[in-house]
């Protein structure tokens, strides 16, 4: 006898709820591996952690995932205070340089003997500024403690154009 056409298309036969029932066990089956795997891979991925914490015992997933979650707070916390004191060290060594240069241009304008107008002006500037980076570096805390210059005293600084 000749094959019927209801074997050829057994999907024809089924309605989609029966279909929904064949077909979620097996995505049901598809998530779990995949879950799985996700945590045997962060299982071989901080495996020296886990060792460190608990050597000579089998981690269950409950603890492979509470462990993974710890680890990675802790490289969050330590990474902010990195990236804090990188942040103090880099104000640290622009206040340095600034300083510094303040100093050498009091220098150079202090060698010569005639005090212009101009040059009197570019000290007392100098001086207003160092005051104010003084200022700053005595209360870091408080970004707002550097005045913001007026029109009206930039008006008065000196330009050579």
């Amino acid at each position: 006898m000749a094959p019927s056409a209801v074997f050829l298309e057994p999907d024809n036969l089924l309605t989609p709820k029966e279909k929904n029932k064949l077909r979620k066990p097996v995505v049901e089956k598809m998530r779990r591996d995949r879950i799985n795997s996700s945590i045997e891979q962060l299982k071989l991925l901080l495996e020296k952690e886990f060792q460190r914490h608990q050597p000579n015992s089998k981690l269950e997933k409950a603890d492979i995932l509470e462990m993974t979650v710890s680890y990675l707070k802790q490289q969050s916390q330590l990474q902010l205070k990195t990236v804090a004191s990188f942040h103090k060290s880099s104000q640290f060594d622009f206040r340095e340089g600034y300083s510094r240069c303040l100093q050498e241009a009091f220098h150079f304008l202090s060698l010569h003997k005639v005090r212009t107008e101009t040059q009197t002006k570019l000290l007392s500037h100098f001086q207003k500024s160092q005051a104010a980076a003084q200022e700053v570096a005595f209360s870091p805390g408080k970004p707002s403690a550097l005045k913001q210059a007026s029109p009206k005293d930039t008006g008065t600084l000196w330009r050579p154009w």
